[in-house]
């Protein structure tokens, strides 16, 4: 979607961030594993400086324009094969991952299979066990009705789907200042609706998955998630994002 926002097929578009990476290697740093560990770094990384940071760098690298970001919450995992709540349950779970090299590196870290696939694929090769499961935020798993396919659900707090709303550099250098000042002033309001609303329809999205059925668990070792996460998969990706020292700088901004 992002390609065709830069061709001009489409204005704009809401991408996730997973997605944006092959335009903009730097933007990966977004990516990695367990960098957002809460709401509040969400939110912290896409505002203030740093904010302002990523979208120099998508205008750069990428070719659009950043006018607000949307905030879809964690990426929980669901499988139809077992509980899981210790790195030790997820051992040889065929995860359904997007072709993404960060993702698909942290997965296999923790000791799951992940299986790179498009995401048109996904629910049918869920339906015929070609997978055991996938992650994705409480309202994209109930929105997507996995609960049909799925048995399990697991509080796991890796990677937090940030979606950037982006519009051609081309189409929005078009615009009248007027106009370029209206579309600007609707990203922020859009992206402050979408911080009130992203919390309450996460939390309603998940309780609906557990009434039709599927089981909710959270993760008990979680640390050794993140350790495992940060320790082996994040230096595999410092000289395609910037290098250590610029995601160093990410984490002292997020005051840790």
């Amino acid at each position: 979607m992002l390609k065709d926002v830069r061709r001009g097929s489409i204005d704009g578009a809401v991408v996730a961030i997973n997605n944006v990476t092959p335009f903009s290697k730097t933007v990966g740093v977004l990516t990695l594993p367990y960098l957002v560990q809460s709401f509040d770094d969400a939110v912290k990384i896409t505002t203030g400086d740093l904010g302002e940071h990523w979208r120099e760098i998508l205008s750069t690298e990428a070719g659009v324009r950043v006018l607000g970001w949307a905030y879809s919450n964690f990426r929980v995992l669901t499988n139809s094969k077992r509980p899981v709540s210790t790195l030790a349950d997820l051992k040889g779970l065929k995860i359904r991952v997007p072709k993404n090299p960060i993702m698909i590196e942290t997965w296999k870290a923790l000791g799951a299979e992940p299986i790179p696939m498009a995401w048109p694929e996904t629910f049918t090769a869920m339906q015929q066990k070609v997978v055991d499961g996938q992650d994705n935020p409480h309202t994209v798993n109930y929105t997507m009705k996995f609960y049909e396919v799925q048995d399990y659900t697991s509080e796991c707090h890796y990677l937090f789907s940030l979606q950037p709303l982006i519009f051609g550099e081309k189409f929005f250098n078009s615009l009248s200042a007027k106009d370029q000042a209206m579309f600007t002033r609707a990203g922020i309001e859009a992206q402050q609706y979408n911080l009130l609303f992203s919390v309450s329809e996460s939390e309603k999205a998940k309780q609906k998955m557990i009434e039709k059925g599927v089981e909710y668990m959270e993760i008990q070792d979680e640390d050794q998630w993140a350790k495992i996460a940060m320790d082996q998969v994040w230096p595999k990706f410092y000289d395609s994002i910037g290098g250590k020292v610029a995601v160093d700088d990410v984490v002292k901004a997020l005051g840790r």
